[in-house]
């Protein structure tokens, strides 16, 4: 149910963000979804492997460089996806940092229900 409900907050800061970046485009509310779950899997399948090969870089630059990964990660998205498109890295860069703002404040109120609902 957590899983679901990350994927759906997601998809809401996905669609949210668009609307607001030039730059970023999704066409529908199931774009948005499909969004959200091919970040999913991509955080976990390809940002590691990326991660790992650009480990000098990362250090050399105090963890700097994974803004550029999370971009990385945001253009495979837009190329995978029917219904979301990035202009360019700059986009995806700036659309990246946005996300992870916006799903740090949204995914806060989950944390704070489920630690309501513990005691």
């Amino acid at each position: 149910m957590k899983t679901i409900l990350r994927i759906l907050l997601t998809a809401v800061a996905v669609w949210i963000i668009a609307h607001v970046l030039p730059g970023v485009s999704v066409e529908n509310e199931s774009s948005a979804i499909w969004v959200a779950v091919v970040l999913g899997l991509l955080r976990i399948t390809v940002k590691p492997l990326l991660i790992f090969f650009t480990l000098p870089a990362t250090i050399v630059t105090l963890g700097l460089f994974l803004f550029v990964i999370n971009a990385i990660i945001i253009l495979i998205a837009g190329n995978l996806v029917d219904g979301f498109g990035v202009s360019g890295f700059w986009s995806a860069f700036i659309f990246s940092i946005l996300l992870s703002f916006l799903q740090s404040v949204l995914f806060s109120f989950i944390l704070k229900d489920e630690s309501k609902n513990k005691y």
